[in-house]
């Protein structure tokens, strides 16, 4: 059974799923696969790694756009900002290079975003007119589309599919 994924609603018996192939959501891998499962967005494993990476990316990108990522990041540069102090004191030479300067970037009403297309680590600004924008191009946005396309496709077949069963399955009323 563990050679490919059987349709238990097929009705014809263990027959073999047949799918067809897919393109690997992974923005830079994108090669053609067949699917071990319906759900499966990924070509490989070391694909599947590479998107949980970048989900990790993705969540601290997020975080630190927020109240308190910031206020973490606050008290952070204020204890770094500290140790140096005391390491400047402590050595004679104090004209180092200031380290950690961030560059300004764009105005003041957009912020960037990163992408939601796996794999793909561009940050894009957004005005605040457009904070529902989720992808830097068009390609991403029809990548993830059509995959969750597919994925609600599926999901409707299993649920009439377990409807028509529910029914199928329920004894006909007693009437004597």
């Amino acid at each position: 059974m563990n050679q490919g994924h059987y349709l238990p609603h097929s009705g014809r018996g263990p027959e073999k799923c047949r799918r067809r192939p897919r393109r690997c959501l992974l923005k830079g891998c994108q090669r053609l696969y067949s699917p071990e499962h319906w759900r499966s967005r990924y070509c490989s494993e070391a694909c599947r790694q590479a998107a949980t990476r970048w989900r990790r990316w993705q969540a601290c990108q997020h975080y630190r756009t927020s109240a308190k990522g910031q206020q973490r990041r606050r008290e952070q540069s204020r204890r770094y900002r500290q140790r140096m102090r005391q390491r400047q004191a402590a050595s004679a030479d104090a004209a180092s290079p200031r380290e950690g300067q961030r560059i300004s970037a764009g105005t003041e009403n957009s912020a960037e975003q990163p992408c939601d297309r796996p794999g793909c680590y561009q940050l894009f600004p957004v005005a605040q007119q457009h904070l529902c924008k989720r992808f830097c191009s068009l390609a991403c946005r029809l990548a993830l589309r059509c995959v969750l396309d597919r994925e609600a496709r599926y999901r409707a077949r299993r649920r009439r599919w377990r409807r028509q069963r529910r029914v199928r399955s329920t004894p006909p009323p007693d009437t004597s």
